[in-house]
């Protein structure tokens, strides 16, 4: 009896302050380490590839590009993170106090300059298609690079002040050990979730909704008899990385809408209920569909990944090589 009672235990020398293991069938245990485990595995590697792609060729180096790398840096840290989702599949986490904190830090972080990368793509897409002869110059690569790191500052210094007690005092909510546990404040709680996802979802679906009517009136434009050449219209390609990225969102809100829809619900649902490791590895999976996209519709992509691939990339002046 000893014996099964320790081999439950997270840690079976603390028989008094120890976690216990939750019970599982062996095989739920083992399709999610999997499933997790090759989510990870490819969420890091593609990512990996567009991040070199867009840093290495400069016929890449755009201001859509920039936001698209952006969004791939943290989509690569979310696959990366990954790891740490694997090890608490078993219900113990063994890298002590200060890393789950640091693990739930980032984590965090990486999520709201994820949503805020969709938010600058979204008005990319917006200026580039509903005010086509302005975009040049509102948007520009430098002005991108200063989004993009505002972004990140934003996000990193909102969820420093979000978590500030736990990072103070790594473990204070912890129970028993082996448990890795964040709690954060109702008000703050309410903060994050409105300005991390409402907020941001309300602006991407407006100014996505403007795309969409701009570019069904230009289409019946196009085809009256009465269009004038005066018409202001919408380069082609424009309109392709408008519905390329379109996709992304859509997937992107998809893939995240049933996370926080169980948060705002509440927490306790998402941490007990038998659907929780689908709705987990849902919202892990939109990193690594975001690349999959990409090689679907972007021709340069595909092009950039055999240069890769095929160690091209290594050759001299491989930067100024062609891609468009």
């Amino acid at each position: 009896m000893e014996t099964l009672q320790a081999t439950e235990l997270c840690f079976p020398q603390l028989l008094n302050t120890s976690c216990r293991k939750p019970k599982r069938p062996h095989f739920e245990t083992t399709l999610i380490y999997i499933l997790l485990s090759s989510i990870s595995l490819l969420t890091v590697t593609l990512n990996l590839l567009v991040i070199i792609s867009i840093s290495h060729f400069k016929q890449l180096h755009t201001s859509t590009n920039l936001l698209l790398l952006s969004l791939a840096i943290s989509d690569f840290f979310v696959g990366f993170l990954m790891f740490f989702q694997i090890m608490l599949i078993d219900g113990c986490w063994f890298l002590g106090d200060l890393m789950c904190v640091l693990y739930q830090y980032l984590a965090y972080i990486i999520t709201s300059a994820s949503v805020g990368n969709m938010v600058l793509i979204s008005v990319d897409r917006f200026v580039a298609i509903c005010k086509p002869l302005h975009y040049p110059t509102k948007v520009t690569e430098k002005r991108v690079k200063i989004c993009v790191c505002l972004c990140w500052i934003c996000s990193i210094v909102f969820q420093s002040l979000n978590l500030k007690d736990n990072l103070k005092q790594p473990g204070r909510y912890n129970s028993c050990s082996g448990e890795c546990v964040i709690v954060i404040n109702y008000i703050a709680g309410l903060v994050d979730l409105i300005l991390t996802f409402i907020v941001p979802i309300t602006v991407i679906v407006v100014l996505y909704m403007r795309v969409f009517v701009v570019a069904v009136s230009q289409a019946h434009a196009m085809r009256s008899k009465f269009a004038t050449v005066t018409l202001v219209t919408v380069k082609k390609s424009e309109m392709k990385a408008a519905r390329t990225l379109g996709v992304v969102i859509i997937v992107c809100l998809i893939c995240l809408c049933p996370f926080f829809c169980v948060t705002l619900v509440s927490q306790e649902t998402l941490l007990n209920a038998s659907s929780a490791a689908f709705v987990i590895c849902l919202f892990y999976f939109n990193s690594c569909l975001n690349p999959l996209i990409y090689a679907f519709f972007y021709p340069w992509f595909r092009k950039s990944v055999k240069f890769i691939v095929t160690l091209k990339i290594l050759q001299p002046d491989s930067c100024e090589a062609n891609m468009l």
